[in-house]
């Protein structure tokens, strides 16, 4: 799946440690047009793909991602995970093929995962 918009939010970058070793993920805000609305869609990005996009506030892309949902403790949690982003001008995220499976999410004693 796909949406292009603009990056109205970069969240703080999350890190830890699970039985995996360490991990990294940030959140971002991507808010875009279809027809007569505007709608914001939060998606996330895990390890060496923070640096690589080196996404910016402001910024316009288009994401590609997928969605994952997943239930803990009774509940239903849904993740987007960016796989690949393009932005104007930005040959290298264009022309490079990334795994689109995505990193499991860590879980943590009570919380609800990422």
């Amino acid at each position: 799946m796909e949406l292009t918009g603009k990056i109205t939010q970069v969240l703080p970058e999350k890190s830890g440690t699970s039985a995996r070793g360490p991990w990294r993920k940030q959140d971002y805000v991507l808010e875009t047009t279809q027809g007569d609305f505007t709608r914001q869609v939060c998606f996330m990005l895990w390890g060496d793909k923070i640096d690589q996009f080196a996404i910016r506030e402001g910024q316009e892309v288009t994401v590609h991602f997928n969605l994952e949902s997943r239930e803990y403790n009774g509940r239903w949690y849904t993740d987007v995970k960016a796989w690949r982003i393009d932005a104007p001008g930005s040959d290298s995220a264009r022309n490079e093929d990334f795994d689109q499976g995505g990193a499991e999410a860590p879980m943590f004693g009570d919380e609800p995962p990422f």
